[in-house]
């Protein structure tokens, strides 16, 4: 079994390399450019690449979905590894993509800011009727670069470097990592948040919005609410050192 394997606290980002971590972003372009100038400002030019973990929900609720997925399409920060994880919000808009009758709740959980910030002709309400909703998806569809979908598409579910593992919400402390649903690692909260087991990596997420940043020996958590408290949280990792930027 994946959990409790090793009691310990001491996790080690990989020799020689250093790793980070990026919150949730939620439509906050200008808090994302100020964290990648932070971000090539921190690093350090000698040893391995550094890489960079974004934790997902990079769309929705904050006023620029469209320009924080541009800005990640801009290969910054510079000279950094980037992996993508996908967040539940990416999730929910591609379901809308698909079948925007079935998953119009989307549009109340952020999808209406997103649909504006992609300057979409149709915006329904979320008691639209069907028609409604479908056109409003084929109106997203038409205004939707090709890029961005694409980018939308080959999100990662998880990262594992190291002794940690990098997902948007966090895991499933009863299941193996291999038995991890996409509710569990997109969605959870309680079942994760609240148990004591420790796990074979040390679980890096965002997802639960808090005042600050947290770390334990079991998880770090970096969702600080970006859209509505103006501070976008990253982790820096390196040898057994756990260190927090804002921006």
């Amino acid at each position: 079994m994946w959990p409790m394997v090793k009691r310990r606290a001491d996790w080690r980002f990989p020799g020689g390399r250093v790793g980070y971590a990026v919150g949730d972003i939620h439509g906050r372009a200008d808090l994302l450019a100020r964290m990648f100038e932070k971000l090539e400002n921190d690093a350090r030019p000698a040893g391995a690449k550094p890489v960079v973990v974004f934790l997902g929900d990079y769309i929705d609720r904050g006023p620029d979905s469209a320009e924080v997925i541009e800005l990640l399409l801009l290969r910054r920060p510079e000279g950094f590894e980037r992996r993508f994880l996908l967040g539940n919000h990416e999730a929910a808009m591609l379901a809308f993509l698909a079948d925007p009758v079935a998953h119009r709740a989307w549009l109340s959980h952020g999808g209406l800011e997103t649909l504006a910030s992609y300057k979409c002709a149709v915006m329904p309400t979320i008691a639209a009727g069907a028609d409604e909703m479908i056109a409003a998806r084929d109106a997203l569809i038409e205004v939707l670069p090709a890029t961005h979908r694409a980018f939308l598409a080959r999100l990662e579910r998880f990262v594992s470097i190291g002794d940690y593992l990098f997902v948007h919400a966090g895991v499933d402390p009863a299941k193996d990592l291999a038995g991890q649903s996409d509710a569990d690692l997109l969605w959870i909260r309680r079942r994760f948040l609240h148990d004591q087991r420790r796990f074979d990596q040390c679980v890096v997420h965002g997802h639960t919005p808090a005042d600050a940043p947290y770390r334990d020996v079991r998880r770090v958590g970096l969702d600080t609410g970006a859209y509505y408290s103006g501070r976008l949280t990253a982790a820096r990792l390196e040898d057994d050192k756990v260190d927090f930027l804002e921006a």
